[in-house]
């Protein structure tokens, strides 16, 4: 299975440290975060990676390059400044990504989950990663019924931005900019979403706040 990794976000919300660093190459215990990232892929046997990138880009393509020296392939996915959204960033991926199922990782958040057992249902076209809500995120996005994902339930969970998709999640998307939700919740109507409960370490790093928190915690 091939793996994405999204790293295309201009990171509005960690400047001023992404006002020159590309927020994938801020520095989670001395190395940065894609990094810990990509040794987490290869360690599940996932060694053909696709990263998309804008802001600040080239110092992501300078640091990786193909990925030799970390023990994987890496192709790039270049998209215009202000970046394509997330589904619009993965279908012009596509070509890079095949035909089978793939895996894709938000490049900005911090886990532990174990990647070597993600597979996608036959008839299903995504599985999603779900995991406790974060006290930035109490509502949560979707639910659980059984191995299905529901968007309508009493006991929400937060998607942890681990999912696994078919290409033909996005047949039919015309436009180039556009968010994965509408899709997600699409096909989650239609039943063809399945999804798990991660209750591991899992986290959001979306504010130089919670940067430093997980920063002082490594290091503790």
């Amino acid at each position: 299975m091939k793996a994405m990794i999204l790293a295309a976000g201009r990171g509005e919300r960690m400047r001023p440290l992404t006002d020159r660093t590309p927020k994938p190459l801020l520095e989670i215990d001395g190395k940065p975060l894609i990094e810990h990232h990509i040794t987490c892929l290869r360690a599940a046997g996932i060694t053909r990676l696709v990263i998309n990138y804008a802001h600040l880009g080239e110092q992501i393509v300078a640091r990786l390059g193909d990925g030799s020296g970390l023990g994987v392939d890496i192709s790039y996915s270049p998209e215009p400044a202000g970046a394509l959204e997330t589904g619009g960033g993965i279908k012009r991926a596509l070509p890079l990504l095949g035909e089978q199922p793939f895996l894709v990782v938000n490049g900005d958040i911090w886990t532990d989950y174990p990647y070597s057992d993600m597979r996608l249902g036959t008839g299903k076209l995504a599985h999603l990663v779900l995991v406790n809500n974060p006290a930035h995120h109490p509502r949560g996005d979707f639910g659980l019924s059984g191995s299905s994902v529901v968007d309508a339930a009493e006991q929400r969970l937060t998607f942890s931005g681990i999912g696994v998709y078919h290409p033909r999640l996005f047949d039919g998307t015309a436009e180039e900019v556009f968010p994965l939700a509408p899709l997600l919740r699409a096909a989650i109507k239609r039943g063809e979403v399945s999804g798990e409960h991660y209750s591991g370490q899992w986290l959001d790093i979306g504010t130089p706040q919670r940067l430093d928190a997980l920063n002082r915690e490594l290091k503790g």
